[in-house]
């Protein structure tokens, strides 16, 4: 039976009945019954089956599925060892939602799509294969780090790993444009060429000379940022991986920008058609400046780029807003307008209770706390990227006069419950940064040169984590608790050290560093200042326990490692970042990111099938008091443990908030004896109060509306299993 001739199969409707309690009680085993009726009903019968190892490698190898490089740097005995290994470990998916989107959307089908290819095991050996590049040690030990699901490829990486025909291994691309007709022109086509080839794509456009201002000394000339936005939303549209996926761009604008109130207008509902963005994300970079003015409830000025990089020598972005600001305002050689600071708070917090954005990125607290020589201008479409840039200069043929640096995003995560069991902490991290050091060292994005070059001088790298709250639960800790707060620092603290400790030894042995390296503060030492004169390990007594065998490096490690990485480097300019990892974590089985989760069984609407039911992992009448809705948890307890695992990473993570339009009674005591809808004011307190915790981005706000609630088992709070 062919995959297109599926028919009367039951594994959704068998799924579906999770969402309905009998007695009380919440069926899960109506999960496990969906996930075996998968298995045998889908996946048996529509895999190609060969009769040895051999043969099918010759198959794949003949027919193009997979590229014959990588394969032939190992002998055919070793695959075969690997594989034993892995079919040793005895690997099964726990829920039907985990198989259904592997083979939904990872595994490799044939040229006409009506048959499987390969099974789980199959992708977790390319995936050690590919990126061991010949180092039999090392694919054992990736073998072993991605079946026991300790560590996640990031989508296009592990989807991509070894096919012959595949697209880029990076995740996404940041790039920026300066205030001339050929970087406007460079940038269009470049998000044309790095959606053609997949990742999302951020632009900066802070550069951009504001509608009205003059060119060439004619008065109100330009046309400012907004008719940009329309053409980028209309190439990532047409730039779509043949009609596989929709493109996805984000534009940043500085909220000091003469154009922030028609760059936000757009993206309204009620938005005319010939400036609305439907598709587009927005994010804003926001200087401490602009929380200074807010609290004193003083007016802003909103300063020309054209005028301030015409005085400064440098574009608007590489300006800093916060310490030029009177300089700015008294210079009457700068071009300025009036608002009033509240009155933007207020817009911005209308389009995120109407439409989740915009993101919002605290640009000085992203550049306080960055160690490397340069400046933070932007992040890329989910908010955890912060890497310093450097801008272009393209001349009249499109050439670069001088080739700035931009960013690809080249990431993977940690499974943080499975990593807590690893025999060794340590070890499983170095493979991961082995991993993914292959990926940024075979990025090779030269149809942008400037992402190209970026990439080849910064060796970054973006090691992450889920599945936090699953961990919580799994071990009785409710979500912002001391405990949590503390393990969190604790964890986060060992992922610092033990990619530092792997960063520093790729560069002893390749004898590189980063280029920029003797200039950032890992050269100078004082990166490690508060490691070595503070301990960073477990405080409260049951996550003392929960880090038992697990080696916690003293001030002395510390001391040691800083005197190494003095000595011999780092090969990667940034380490770790946390991405947003939707739907791959549930081929994980566990909770996104650090993320609360939204139901104890969540709700998805898949194309063309309908609505596919996931119970939270580790959900049993023992968990269950531990997983409490997102929706229905203090935003500051969020944000506390995102602050928390903030203090160890080096670039930024994907801090979504989520918020009900009508708020749970007591949930925040600013609301008593107010409206229990949400307000802008709730949201402006909720973004002020990440600032000063030291967020350096909020990433999206989803809002749960009062008419999308659904009677089921997600409603029923005194469901048992």
């Amino acid at each position: 039976m062919a995959l297109k001739d599926l028919k009367d199969v039951t594994y959704y409707d068998l799924n579906n009945e999770i969402n309905i309690p009998v007695n009380g009680q919440i069926p899960l085993n109506k999960d496990k019954e969906a996930l075996a009726a998968f298995l045998t009903e889908n996946v048996e019968p529509n895999t190609m089956k060969f009769d040895s190892l051999r043969e099918r490698f010759d198959y794949l190898l003949d027919n193009n599925y997979i590229e014959r490089d990588f394969f032939e740097k190992y002998d055919f005995s070793f695959v075969e060892k690997l594989y034993d290994y892995l079919n040793a470990q005895d690997f099964h998916f726990k829920t039907f939602m985990a198989a259904y989107k592997f083979y939904a959307q990872y595994t490799l089908r044939t040229n006409d799509n009506q048959q499987y290819l390969e099974g789980f095991i199959d992708r977790v050996a390319m995936n050690a294969l590919f990126f061991a590049d010949g180092d039999e040690q090392l694919a054992m030990d990736l073998a072993d780090e991605i079946v026991h699901q300790r560590y996640q490829p990031a989508t296009p990486s592990f989807l991509n790993a070894g096919r012959a025909r595949r697209g880029e291994l990076v995740s996404c691309f940041v790039l920026q444009m300066t205030d001339d007709m050929n970087a406007i022109g460079r940038g269009i086509n470049s998000a044309l060429q790095l959606s053609r080839i997949g990742g999302g794509v951020g632009i900066n456009l802070s550069n951009l000379r504001e509608a009205g201002a003059p060119i060439k000394g004619i008065a109100n000339a330009a046309s400012g940022v907004v008719p940009v936005m329309k053409l980028l939303e209309d190439s990532f549209s047409y730039s779509n991986q043949l009609g596989q996926r929709q493109g996805a761009g984000v534009v940043y604008l500085s909220v000091f920008h003469p154009d922030i109130i028609g760059f936000l207008g757009a993206k309204k509902e009620a938005a005319d058609e010939k400036v609305r963005v439907k598709t587009l994300s927005l994010g804003v970079t926001v200087p401490d400046k602009f929380y200074q003015l807010v609290a004193a409830d003083e007016d802003m000025y909103l300063f020309s780029p054209q005028s301030v990089e015409k005085e400064y020598g440098k574009p608007f972005s590489y300006v800093d807003i916060t310490k030029e600001y009177d300089n700015l305002v008294t210079n009457p050689n700068i071009a300025k307008k009036k608002i009033r600071a509240r009155t933007l708070e207020t817009e911005i917090s209308k389009l995120q209770q109407e439409s989740g954005y915009p993101y919002v990125v605290n640009i000085d607290t992203a550049n306080l706390h960055n160690p490397i020589a340069g400046k933070i201008i932007m992040s890329n479409l989910c908010s955890e990227i912060l890497q310093v840039m450097t801008p272009s200069k393209i001349n009249n043929k499109q050439e670069y006069d001088v080739l700035g640096k931009d960013v690809s995003c080249n990431l993977g995560s940690t499974n943080i419950v499975n990593l807590m069991a690893s025999p060794d902490f340590g070890h499983s991290v170095e493979a991961m940064v082995r991993a993914l050091t292959y990926v940024t060292d075979h990025s090779n994005i030269d149809v942008v040169p400037s992402v190209q070059y970026g990439n080849q001088q910064s060796h970054a790298i973006g090691l992450g984590a889920m599945g936090l709250h699953a961990y919580f639960a799994k071990n009785h800790m409710h979500y912002g608790d001391e405990d949590s707060l503390d393990f969190t620092k604790v964890y986060f603290m060992l992922l610092n050290y033990w990619s530092l400790k792997a960063s520093n030894e790729i560069a002893r042995e390749r004898h590189e560093t980063f280029a920029g390296f003797d200039k950032s503060d890992y050269a100078n030492g004082t990166y490690f200042d508060k490691y070595v004169t503070k301990d960073w390990g477990p405080s409260r007594n049951k996550v003392v326990e929960q880090f038992k065998g697990i080696f916690i490096p003293t001030k002395d490690d510390w001391a040691a490692l800083k005197a190494d990485v003095m000595k011999d480097g780092l090969y990667h300019q940034n380490r770790m970042a946390i991405a947003p990892n939707g739907s791959i974590s549930y081929i994980n089985d566990t909770t996104a990111s650090l993320n609360p989760i939204v139901n104890r069984i969540e709700e998805r609407q898949e194309k063309k099938i309908g609505k596919i039911y996931y119970p939270a992992p580790y959900l049993s009448n023992d968990t269950l008091p531990y997983y409490q809705s997102a929706y229905d948890t203090d935003m500051r307890k969020v944000i506390d443990i995102y602050a928390t695992a903030q203090e160890h990473i080096d670039q930024g993570m994907a801090l979504t908030l989520f918020m009900r339009s009508t708020m749970p009674e007591g949930l925040y005591e600013w609301k008593n004896g107010r409206t229990d809808k949400m307000t802008t004011r709730d949201l402006n307190i909720l973004r002020n109060y990440a600032w000063k915790k030291g967020c350096k981005s909020v990433y999206y706000v989803r809002t749960f509306t009062d008419n999308n609630g659904e009677v089921g088992a997600n409603e029923c709070e005194s469901c048992s299993i």
